[in-house]
């Protein structure tokens, strides 16, 4: 099967986090998934499927076998991208235009994101008949742009400019109009226009679509691959699992892009919580059960980049198409050990899927992701994984297509396997 039109298909509807969880629900409803509320008590049975979401930006879905020894086989994902974000008032005046203040989130390349269309996506909170409520919200249009100086007017602009947030990256919204009201709006383009806006997250959305490029278009362009082409292969090999003897689970959390630490992040304690109601509702011991988990932590990886060659370790030879890549790090910004990563590797040769592995070059201070960090709330053998791309953290990144269908494989077969793990061996059955 094809999942990269599947997972293209998915990432065109994806313009913030909100819009993610709310396509990851869709997609768990109609397999026929239980949504559960973390404000109920759980009444949870052997040979079903659940899911449980929190702030509308992160969510948990989980198989519970028929039969089995009680263990987590965990894949766990992010699935914000950096951005702008809107500030509570952001409608300025600027001269004769009318513009929108914004502040960075997350670590986003910053020139990639002028003169290109852009609009508005995310959550909006409201008032109506006395109820406060949410509505995630995707302004399917061109909005706004951020466009630059002209070189005739920085001359140096090519030689290494230094880009103020606060000056060069507020994006212009139209030339004033006195009667514009941006509540008003916000609540149009919702279908709100009888309710009063209380609220928003709302962030700049880079407006172009994933295309496929390249002699033999082997190469995928689009916003937000980081994370969401690991976020949709994984979620397409959990839901196409034959599923196995463990409680197979499936995590996509909110904030990795700004550290993490957030009711919804991967600092939280959302997974902890889930997995120790789950060991609950089953009469098991949580604590036993973790120690016989594993946890992939499944976020975009660096490919080897043809300008920069030198940039590269070494030993390290990651390209895209090259199939899934394993990450390491000396300091533990990675999570993968010679432990962990022998899982991956023996799931990978059983299955005839191209592994790669990759380190930064020993000078070079690298990225970290939700692994170690998630790791700090439930401990767990954990290998760091992902896909090969390049233009990281840019308005629009490039992978190679043919890894979504690999990733997606991957996965497919590490959720249909069972780990049998202790202190001195895994088996892999």
């Amino acid at each position: 099967m094809d999942y990269g039109e599947i997972i293209v298909a998915l990432l065109a509807k994806s313009n913030s986090q909100f819009d993610v969880v709310s396509n990851i629900k869709e997609e768990l409803l109609d397999e026929g998934y239980i949504e559960l509320l973390e404000e109920d008590v759980w009444q949870l049975e052997r040979g079903k499927e659940y899911f449980v979401t929190r702030n509308g930006s992160s969510i948990i879905a989980f198989k519970i076998p028929e039969n089995g020894k009680a263990a987590f086989k965990i894949a766990a994902t992010h699935n914000d991208s950096p951005s702008f974000k809107l500030k509570p008032h952001p409608v300025i005046k600027k001269g004769e235009y009318l513009s929108l203040d914004v502040e960075p989130y997350g670590g986003a390349i910053y020139p990639s994101w002028l003169d290109r269309p852009l609009s508005l996506a995310g959550r909006i909170v409201y008032e109506k008949d006395g109820v406060i409520s949410t509505k995630v919200v995707s302004i399917d249009r061109d909005l706004v742009t951020i466009p630059n100086l002209a070189i005739h007017m920085n001359r140096e602009i090519n030689s290494g400019h230094t880009y103020n947030a606060a000056v060069d990256m507020q994006p212009i919204l139209g030339v004033y109009d006195e009667s514009f009201d941006f509540d008003r709006f916000i609540l149009g383009e919702a279908g709100l226009e009888d309710a009063k806006l209380l609220s928003h997250d709302l962030f700049l959305y880079d407006r172009d679509l994933p295309k496929r490029l390249g002699v033999n278009n082997e190469l995928l362009s689009s916003p937000r691959l980081d994370d969401l082409a690991s976020t949709y292969s994984s979620l397409l090999g959990f839901i196409n699992s034959d599923g196995s003897e463990m409680i197979d689970v499936f995590a996509s959390f909110d904030n990795e892009e700004v550290g993490s630490l957030t009711r919804q992040g991967a600092n939280s304690d959302f997974l902890k919580n889930t997995l120790s109601r789950i060991a609950e509702a089953l009469c098991e011991d949580c604590y036993a059960t973790l120690g016989r988990s594993y946890l992939l932590s499944i976020d975009n990886a660096h490919a080897n980049h043809p300008n920069f060659l030198s940039i590269s370790d070494p030993t390290t030879n990651v390209k895209l198409n090259g199939g899934i890549v394993i990450k390491y790090n000396a300091n533990q910004s990675y999570t993968s050990d010679s432990l962990s990563s022998s899982v991956v590797k023996v799931i990978a040769e059983r299955n005839s899927i191209a592994i790669q592995e990759f380190t930064n070059r020993s000078d070079i201070r690298g990225g970290s992701t939700l692994g170690n960090i998630s790791n700090s709330e439930v401990s767990l053998l954990s290998c760091d994984i992902g896909i090969a791309q390049l233009a990281m953290h840019s308005a629009n990144e490039i992978c190679g297509y043919y890894d979504l269908s690999l990733m997606t494989e991957f996965l497919k077969n590490y959720f249909s396997s069972t780990l049998v793990i202790s202190t001195s061996s895994i088996k892999v059955l």
